[in-house]
């Protein structure tokens, strides 16, 4: 009799059949969709969630505090990790993950994926490959398992490729190189865990948007990552419409709480805590003054009614 634990083990394997042998390179669509079953929106040709571009343009206004707060609230406990160093700090950086998974330099193995790299039609060599398949929006995601030796698997020359493919920037666990000649890329931002000024020459690819991690955090393909000062937070493409408005109506109660503070009407007590009916009223007066709501207003009101905080 096979043990439980093992029959889980190969359950993945029992349901996709053949389609597993890919996953040295890439996920089938097949794959991609039952993984991220929850999303029920629009995806690219390769099963990856496409989150509307409405949305991410909105998710750069989210507090990570506030995203953390939704995320922790549906059980994802693992979705934020500090420690980064930025290409431009203080910029912004939101996009759909497209995911690499490198690893230290095994010859058999390379040499296999070179191979495969060839049957696929794949130009140049295996850094390059992701880029390749990025378009407009993404973030090019990749755990380089935060090694200091064998190079930084970007520079200057393949910066300037993705954001030129992308219009976005990176989130490597590891390393890059010719710093300035990033920030001389306007708009283009990176979040890494150091600079080197090697070449690269010692790591491997193991697979392209497969699950991959960048440091305790799990990224799939198509989450929505969201880097600011802080650090990272991961979100799944099915939180993404709720964080955004979440956080919006949020933004929209502290912006009211602070100017009635300023202005004297309630004292700090009665506005740091939840809000009686009085309160309530007077912010649903207050919204109805405001030219700029991020939704309108009978959205607004529609979550307010669903709120439970």
């Amino acid at each position: 009799m096979i043990p439980k634990k093992l029959t889980l083990l190969l359950i993945p394997f029992i349901l996709f059949g053949q389609a597993v042998f890919a996953m040295p390179l890439k996920m089938t669509k097949e794959h991609l969709i039952a993984y991220t079953a929850e999303w029920k929106g629009e995806r690219f040709d390769d099963g990856r969630p496409k989150v509307p571009d409405d949305i991410i343009e909105r998710m750069k206004k989210v507090n990570i505090e506030e995203a953390w707060s939704v995320l922790r609230n549906e059980g994802y406990e693992y979705q934020f990790e500090r420690g980064w160093k930025h290409v431009h700090p203080g910029e912004v950086l939101c996009g759909r993950a497209l995911t690499v998974t490198y690893m230290p330099l095994r010859k058999a193995m390379d040499d296999t994926t070179n191979e495969i790299g060839k049957k696929e039609g794949r130009i140049g060599g295996q850094v390059s490959w992701p880029i390749d398949m990025l378009v407009d929006g993404d973030v090019y995601v990749a755990d380089v398992y935060n090694r200091e030796h064998g190079g930084p698997i970007i520079g200057g020359n393949l910066a300037n490729a993705i954001y030129a493919k992308s219009g976005n920037g990176v989130l490597f666990n590891g390393e890059i190189r010719d710093l300035e000649q990033l920030e001389a890329i306007e708009g283009f931002n990176g979040f890494v865990r150091n600079w080197n000024p090697v070449y690269y020459w010692a790591s491997t690819i193991a697979g392209i948007n497969i699950p991959t991690n960048i440091g305790n955090t799990m990224v799939m393909p198509g989450d929505v990552i969201l880097g600011k000062r802080e650090g990272v937070i991961v979100i799944p493409p099915h939180l993404a419409q709720r964080i955004v408005e979440t956080a919006e109506i949020v933004q929209l109660r502290d912006a009211f709480g602070f100017a009635r503070l300023k202005a004297g009407v309630y004292t700090p007590g009665q506005i740091d805590t939840r809000w009686v009916e009085e309160i309530e009223k007077d912010f649903e007066g207050w919204l109805k003054t405001q030219d700029d709501l991020p939704m309108s207003l009978e959205r607004i009101e529609e979550l307010l009614k669903e709120r439970t905080w």
